[in-house]
Protein backbone atom coordinates (compact mmCIF):
# COMPACT_ATOMS: atom_id res chain seq x y z
CA UNK A 1 0.00 0.00 0.00
CA UNK A 2 2.53 2.44 0.89
CA UNK A 3 4.24 2.07 -2.36
CA UNK A 4 0.75 3.16 -4.10
CA UNK A 5 0.62 5.73 -1.44
CA UNK A 6 4.05 7.45 -2.80
CA UNK A 7 3.24 6.76 -6.39
CA UNK A 8 -0.05 8.98 -5.83
CA UNK A 9 1.65 11.50 -4.59
CA UNK A 10 3.96 11.84 -7.44
CA UNK A 11 1.28 12.27 -9.67
CA UNK A 12 -0.99 14.83 -7.05
CA UNK A 13 0.08 18.22 -7.07
CA UNK A 14 1.70 18.67 -3.39
CA UNK A 15 -0.99 21.56 -2.64
CA UNK A 16 -3.94 19.47 -2.78
CA UNK A 17 -2.17 16.84 -0.75
CA UNK A 18 -1.12 19.02 2.08
CA UNK A 19 -4.56 20.25 1.93
CA UNK A 20 -6.45 16.82 1.85
CA UNK A 21 -4.66 15.63 5.07
CA UNK A 22 -5.39 19.02 6.83
CA UNK A 23 -9.34 18.41 6.08
CA UNK A 24 -9.04 14.55 7.37
CA UNK A 25 -7.47 16.21 10.50
CA UNK A 26 -9.91 18.55 11.20
CA UNK A 27 -13.07 16.13 10.07
CA UNK A 28 -11.32 13.45 12.72
CA UNK A 29 -10.58 15.70 15.13
CA UNK A 30 -12.02 18.87 15.52
CA UNK A 31 -10.26 21.98 16.41
CA UNK A 32 -7.67 21.73 19.12
CA UNK A 33 -7.56 24.90 20.76
CA UNK A 34 -4.17 24.96 21.10
CA UNK A 35 -1.91 26.52 23.11
CA UNK A 36 -3.27 26.24 26.58
CA UNK A 37 -3.15 28.56 29.03
CA UNK A 38 -3.58 27.57 32.76
CA UNK A 39 -5.63 29.98 33.86
CA UNK A 40 -8.43 28.88 31.17
CA UNK A 41 -8.69 25.81 33.21
CA UNK A 42 -11.51 25.73 34.80
CA UNK A 43 -13.56 27.26 31.33
CA UNK A 44 -15.56 25.74 29.47
CA UNK A 45 -13.28 25.70 26.26
CA UNK A 46 -11.83 21.79 26.54
CA UNK A 47 -11.80 19.09 23.70
CA UNK A 48 -12.91 16.06 25.25
CA UNK A 49 -11.21 13.99 22.00
CA UNK A 50 -7.76 14.94 23.23
CA UNK A 51 -5.53 12.80 24.06
CA UNK A 52 -3.66 13.40 27.54
CA UNK A 53 -4.37 16.70 29.35
CA UNK A 54 -7.47 18.48 27.95
CA UNK A 55 -7.85 21.62 30.04
CA UNK A 56 -7.07 24.84 29.38
CA UNK A 57 -7.61 24.60 25.30
CA UNK A 58 -9.78 27.14 23.59
CA UNK A 59 -10.80 25.15 20.33
CA UNK A 60 -12.05 27.74 17.58
CA UNK A 61 -11.28 30.91 19.28
CA UNK A 62 -7.63 31.71 17.89
CA UNK A 63 -7.82 35.32 19.28
CA UNK A 64 -5.67 33.74 22.16
CA UNK A 65 -3.62 35.15 24.11
CA UNK A 66 -5.11 38.26 25.24
CA UNK A 67 -2.83 39.78 27.49
CA UNK A 68 1.31 39.96 27.92
CA UNK A 69 1.03 37.58 30.76
CA UNK A 70 -0.61 34.77 28.81
CA UNK A 71 2.13 35.49 25.85
CA UNK A 72 4.76 35.61 28.47
CA UNK A 73 3.50 32.14 30.07
CA UNK A 74 3.19 30.62 26.08
CA UNK A 75 7.17 31.26 25.74
CA UNK A 76 7.52 29.99 28.87
CA UNK A 77 5.31 26.93 27.98
CA UNK A 78 7.04 26.49 24.34
CA UNK A 79 10.62 26.56 26.32
CA UNK A 80 9.90 23.96 29.06
CA UNK A 81 8.36 21.93 27.17
CA UNK A 82 11.66 20.73 25.58
CA UNK A 83 12.56 17.21 25.87
CA UNK A 84 9.63 16.81 27.90
CA UNK A 85 5.45 15.74 28.15
CA UNK A 86 2.76 18.40 28.16
CA UNK A 87 1.60 17.12 31.29
CA UNK A 88 5.17 17.51 33.05
CA UNK A 89 5.03 21.69 31.82
CA UNK A 90 1.90 21.89 32.86
CA UNK A 91 3.18 21.25 36.36
CA UNK A 92 5.89 23.36 36.38
CA UNK A 93 3.88 26.48 35.19
CA UNK A 94 1.18 25.63 37.74
CA UNK A 95 3.96 25.46 40.48
CA UNK A 96 5.20 28.88 38.94
CA UNK A 97 1.55 30.20 39.10
CA UNK A 98 1.12 29.14 42.78
CA UNK A 99 4.31 31.33 43.78
CA UNK A 100 2.91 34.02 42.04
CA UNK A 101 5.83 33.71 39.64
CA UNK A 102 4.60 33.30 36.01
CA UNK A 103 5.35 36.93 34.77
CA UNK A 104 8.87 38.04 33.41
CA UNK A 105 9.07 40.53 36.04
CA UNK A 106 8.27 37.91 38.89
CA UNK A 107 10.60 35.25 37.32
CA UNK A 108 13.53 37.95 37.25
CA UNK A 109 13.06 38.49 40.85
CA UNK A 110 13.01 34.69 42.18
CA UNK A 111 16.66 33.32 43.05
CA UNK A 112 17.62 30.34 41.17
CA UNK A 113 16.96 27.82 43.76
CA UNK A 114 13.54 28.36 44.07
CA UNK A 115 12.91 29.00 40.19
CA UNK A 116 14.52 25.25 39.32
CA UNK A 117 12.26 23.91 42.04
CA UNK A 118 8.82 25.48 40.45
CA UNK A 119 9.99 24.39 37.32
CA UNK A 120 11.79 20.97 38.25
CA UNK A 121 8.79 18.32 36.75
CA UNK A 122 10.09 19.53 33.09
CA UNK A 123 13.16 18.75 32.95
CA UNK A 124 16.36 20.03 32.39
CA UNK A 125 15.61 22.50 35.35
CA UNK A 126 19.33 23.87 35.39
CA UNK A 127 19.41 24.61 31.88
CA UNK A 128 15.68 25.51 31.91
CA UNK A 129 16.08 28.14 34.95
CA UNK A 130 18.78 30.47 33.29
CA UNK A 131 17.07 29.79 29.81
CA UNK A 132 13.49 31.27 31.27
CA UNK A 133 15.86 34.30 32.78
CA UNK A 134 16.76 35.07 29.66
CA UNK A 135 13.29 34.78 28.18
CA UNK A 136 12.03 37.30 30.47
CA UNK A 137 14.97 39.89 29.95
CA UNK A 138 14.42 39.44 26.59
CA UNK A 139 10.04 39.76 26.54
CA UNK A 140 10.32 43.19 28.82
CA UNK A 141 12.50 44.88 26.44
CA UNK A 142 10.49 44.02 23.34
CA UNK A 143 8.02 46.61 24.90
CA UNK A 144 4.88 45.00 22.67
CA UNK A 145 7.03 44.53 19.59
CA UNK A 146 6.96 41.49 17.48
CA UNK A 147 10.28 39.46 17.39
CA UNK A 148 11.78 38.43 14.16
CA UNK A 149 12.43 34.45 13.77
CA UNK A 150 15.98 35.34 13.45
CA UNK A 151 16.09 37.65 16.99
CA UNK A 152 14.31 34.53 18.40
CA UNK A 153 16.91 32.14 17.21
CA UNK A 154 19.68 34.12 18.67
CA UNK A 155 18.51 33.36 22.10
CA UNK A 156 20.05 30.91 23.96
CA UNK A 157 18.24 27.43 24.44
CA UNK A 158 16.03 28.84 21.57
CA UNK A 159 15.50 26.25 18.07
CA UNK A 160 13.88 26.39 15.18
CA UNK A 161 10.84 24.34 16.99
CA UNK A 162 10.60 26.88 20.02
CA UNK A 163 11.24 29.88 17.99
CA UNK A 164 8.44 28.75 15.41
CA UNK A 165 5.88 27.89 18.50
CA UNK A 166 6.76 31.03 20.31
CA UNK A 167 5.96 33.16 16.66
CA UNK A 168 3.01 31.11 16.11
CA UNK A 169 1.18 30.78 19.54
CA UNK A 170 2.33 33.69 21.34
CA UNK A 171 2.69 36.56 18.37
CA UNK A 172 -0.03 34.91 16.09
CA UNK A 173 2.53 34.70 13.15
CA UNK A 174 2.01 32.53 10.59
CA UNK A 175 5.35 30.53 10.88
CA UNK A 176 4.61 26.87 10.71
CA UNK A 177 6.03 24.49 13.47
CA UNK A 178 7.59 20.95 12.98
CA UNK A 179 8.11 18.69 15.86
CA UNK A 180 9.37 15.72 16.01
CA UNK A 181 5.35 13.76 14.97
CA UNK A 182 5.26 15.96 11.98
CA UNK A 183 8.86 14.91 11.23
CA UNK A 184 7.10 10.85 11.22
CA UNK A 185 3.97 11.45 9.70
CA UNK A 186 5.67 13.03 6.45
CA UNK A 187 8.12 11.13 5.64
CA UNK A 188 5.83 7.73 6.48
CA UNK A 189 3.54 9.36 3.69
CA UNK A 190 6.78 9.92 2.10
CA UNK A 191 6.03 13.82 1.41
CA UNK A 192 9.71 14.36 2.81
CA UNK A 193 12.61 12.27 3.70
CA UNK A 194 13.35 11.13 6.88
CA UNK A 195 16.31 13.02 7.28
CA UNK A 196 14.99 16.35 5.71
CA UNK A 197 15.83 19.30 7.41
CA UNK A 198 13.60 21.08 9.53
CA UNK A 199 13.71 24.32 6.96
CA UNK A 200 12.95 21.46 4.10
CA UNK A 201 9.35 20.15 6.62
CA UNK A 202 8.52 24.20 6.71
CA UNK A 203 8.54 24.91 3.44
CA UNK A 204 7.03 21.90 2.76
CA UNK A 205 3.52 23.44 4.82
CA UNK A 206 4.38 27.12 4.61
CA UNK A 207 4.70 26.90 0.41
CA UNK A 208 1.61 25.26 -0.04
CA UNK A 209 -0.91 26.71 2.54
CA UNK A 210 -2.43 29.99 2.92
CA UNK A 211 -1.08 32.38 5.17
CA UNK A 212 -3.73 31.87 7.54
CA UNK A 213 -3.01 31.71 11.33
CA UNK A 214 -5.87 29.68 12.37
CA UNK A 215 -4.94 26.87 9.68
CA UNK A 216 -0.96 27.04 11.08
CA UNK A 217 -2.28 26.92 14.47
CA UNK A 218 -4.69 23.85 13.76
CA UNK A 219 -2.83 21.89 11.46
CA UNK A 220 0.34 21.34 13.92
CA UNK A 221 -1.42 20.87 16.94
CA UNK A 222 -3.79 17.97 14.55
CA UNK A 223 -0.72 16.84 13.55
CA UNK A 224 0.13 16.30 17.14
CA UNK A 225 -3.00 14.55 18.10
CA UNK A 226 -2.90 12.55 15.26
CA UNK A 227 0.55 11.09 15.48
CA UNK A 228 -0.03 10.67 19.29
CA UNK A 229 -2.38 7.85 18.39
CA UNK A 230 -0.44 6.26 15.04
CA UNK A 231 3.16 7.41 15.56
CA UNK A 232 3.98 6.33 19.14
CA UNK A 233 5.56 2.94 17.66
CA UNK A 234 6.94 2.34 13.96
CA UNK A 235 5.04 -0.76 14.04
CA UNK A 236 1.84 1.42 13.75
CA UNK A 237 3.11 3.46 10.94
CA UNK A 238 1.24 1.11 8.84
CA UNK A 239 -2.10 2.07 10.50
CA UNK A 240 -2.22 5.36 9.90
CA UNK A 241 -5.59 6.15 8.51
CA UNK A 242 -4.09 8.79 5.88
CA UNK A 243 -2.85 5.79 3.87
CA UNK A 244 -5.86 4.69 3.11
CA UNK A 245 -7.30 8.71 2.63
CA UNK A 246 -4.76 8.88 -0.59
CA UNK A 247 -6.22 6.18 -2.28
CA UNK A 248 -10.16 7.45 -1.95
Amino acid sequence: MKKNVHSLISRTSTEYVILKIYSFLLDSYGPQGWWPLIELHDSSGTNPAKTGSVRGYHPGDYTYPHTDSQQFEIICGALLTQNTSWQQVERALINLRQINSLSPEAILSLDPETLKEAIKPAGYYNQKAARIKTLAEWFLELKSRIPQREELLSLKGVGPETADSVLLYAFKQPSFVVDAYTRRVVSNLGLADEKAKYSEIKALFEENLPKDLAIYQEYHALLVEHAKRYYQKKASYSQCPLLRSFLD
